[in-house]
C-alpha cells in the first residue's frame, strides 16, 4: 500500500508535465482505436458474407452488367441450388450529403438467397404485388422518420429521371453483423422503364448474379463450371465467393486503410516518445533521491520498480479513459457520415489492443532511465544533483 501511495506521488509531483502526457496518451489511445475500428468496419461485410452463396459478374468490371440470358444458364449448371440477380440503382434521396445503397431486386428469388434480412409475409406479399414499392432497413427509416406507407422519392443518377417507391415493408437484421441501411426497389420496374423509355438493352441487364450452393466446399467447382460456360461468349464472367467479391470491393480502397492505419501507429509513436520525454526528466530530478535511497539500503531493483511503476501508473490512467472514450468518438463518427457505415461497432481486437499498446508505451517509456538509474553510484548521484 505504501508502495502505491509512493508511485502516485511521484507520477504527480509535477501535475501540468503529468496532465500534459496523459492528454496525449489519451488523444491517441482514442485515435488509434477510432481509426482501427473504422478499418474493421470496412471489413465487415466480407466477415458476414455466406460461404454458400457465390457472385457472378462481369469478367470486364465489377460495373459491366451481364445480359439476363445467362440466368437460365447458370441456374441449369451442376451444383446450382438457387439464383437471384441485384442491379445497383443509385439515386439521391433528399441529401446527396448522406447517401445509402440502393439495390434493384428480383421480388421473388431475393429474400431465398439471403435470409438475414427478415420482412414479415405480409410486407413480403405487400412488396411483390407493388411494382412501385420499397422494403428499407431499419437504420434507414430511423434516420428519416420513415414508416410502411410513406412515399420515397427519389432522383435517378444512374437511372435517370424521378422515381416514386412506397415503404411496404421494414426488414429486421438477423444480426448486429447485418447491414440495416439498404433501400430495396424492383428489378422488374426498372427493366420496364428503360425499355419503355430509352428502348436500352439495359433493360435485359443485371448488375451481377447470386447463387446458392449446397455446400461451401463446391464454390470453386461451381465457379469454374460457371465461367467456363461463358467463357467463348462476348459476356464473359467471373464466379467467386461473396467473401472473395466483398474483399475484391474493399482492396479498392487499399491505400485509404494502409494510410489510415499507418496514421494510427504514427500516434503511438509519438505518444511513446512523449511518454519516454516524461520518464527522463522525472529521473533527471530525482537522482538525489535514488542515490540517497541506494545509501540507505535499498536495491536497484526497487528504484526500477518505482520508475517502472510510475511509467505504468501514467499510462493505466490515460490510457483506460483512451479506451473509455473511443465509444462515445465512434458513436459521434456514425452520427456524423450517417449510412455510409453501418454495423459500426469497436472490436474485440481493437480493445485488446489497445490494451497491449498502453503496456507497451509504459514499459518502453521506462526502460531507459530505469536502467539507466540502477546503474547509477551513490557518489554521482549525490554530485550530479548538487
Amino acid at each position: 500500500m505504501l508502495f502505491v501511495r509512493l508511485l502516485f506521488k511521484n507520477a504527480f509531483r509535477h501535475r501540468l508535465r503529468t496532465g500534459l502526457t496523459m492528454l496525449g496518451l489519451v488523444v491517441a489511445i482514442t485515435a488509434y482505436g477510432l481509426l482501427n475500428t473504422v478499418i474493421d468496419t470496412w471489413y465487415a461485410n466480407a466477415e458476414a458474407a455466406s460461404s454458400t452463396r457465390l457472385i457472378t459478374r462481369s469478367a470486364i468490371a465489377m460495373t459491366h452488367p451481364l445480359p439476363m440470358s445467362h440466368a437460365q444458364r447458370i441456374r441449369e449448371v451442376e451444383g446450382v441450388r438457387s439464383l437471384t440477380w441485384i442491379s445497383w440503382f443509385g439515386g439521391i434521396y433528399k441529401e446527396r450529403r448522406e447517401p445509402f445503397a440502393k439495390f434493384a431486386i428480383d421480388a421473388d428469388s431475393y429474400f431465398q438467397l439471403f435470409p438475414e434480412y427478415q420482412l414479415p409475409a405480409e410486407d413480403k406479399a405487400a412488396f411483390q404485388h407493388d411494382r412501385q414499392g420499397a422494403i428499407i432497413g431499419p437504420k434507414l427509416a430511423q434516420a428519416y422518420g420513415l414508416k410502411v406507407g410513406d412515399v420515397m422519392p427519389i432522383r435517378g443518377d444512374v437511372y435517370p429521371g424521378n422515381w416514386t417507391f412506397t415503404v411496404r415493408g421494414i426488414y429486421r437484421p438477423r444480426d448486429k453483423k447485418t447491414d440495416d441501411t439498404l433501400m430495396l426497389v424492383h428489378w422488374q420496374l426498372l427493366s420496364e422503364v428503360m425499355r419503355q423509355h430509352l428502348n436500352d438493352d439495359l433493360a435485359e441487364r443485371a448488375g451481377l448474379f447470386v447463387i446458392g450452393i449446397d455446400k461451401p466446399e463446391d464454390a470453386a467447382a461451381v465457379s469454374h463450371r460457371i465461367d467456363t460456360l461463358f467463357r467463348n461468349s462476348h459476356a464473359q464472367t467471373k464466379t467467386e465467393t461473396e467473401k472473395s467479391y466483398q474483399l475484391g470491393i474493399v482492396a479498392m480502397s487499399r491505400h485509404v486503410l494502409i494510410a489510415i492505419r499507418l496514421v494510427s501507429f504514427a500516434l503511438i509513436l509519438i505518444i511513446m516518445a512523449v511518454m519516454a520525454n516524461t520518464m527522463m526528466l522525472a529521473s533527471h530530478e530525482r537522482l538525489r533521491e535514488y542515490a540517497t535511497l541506494k545509501a540507505l539500503g535499498f536495491s536497484p531493483g526497487f528504484i526500477v520498480k518505482l520508475l517502472l511503476g510510475e511509467s505504468v501508473t501514467i499510462a493505466i490512467l490515460g490510457g483506460l479513459l483512451g479506451m473509455a472514450l473511443t465509444y462515445p468518438a465512434s458513436a459521434t463518427f456514425v452520427s456524423s457520415v450517417g449510412s455510409l457505415v453501418d454495423g459500426f461497432a469497436v472490436p474485440t481486437t481493437t480493445t485488446l489492443s489497445q490494451v497491449g499498446l498502453i503496456a507497451l508505451v509504459a514499459l518502453s517509456a521506462a526502460a531507459w532511465p530505469a536502467w539507466k538509474m540502477s546503474r547509477l553510484t551513490i557518489a554521482s548521484g549525490l554530485q550530479k544533483a548538487c
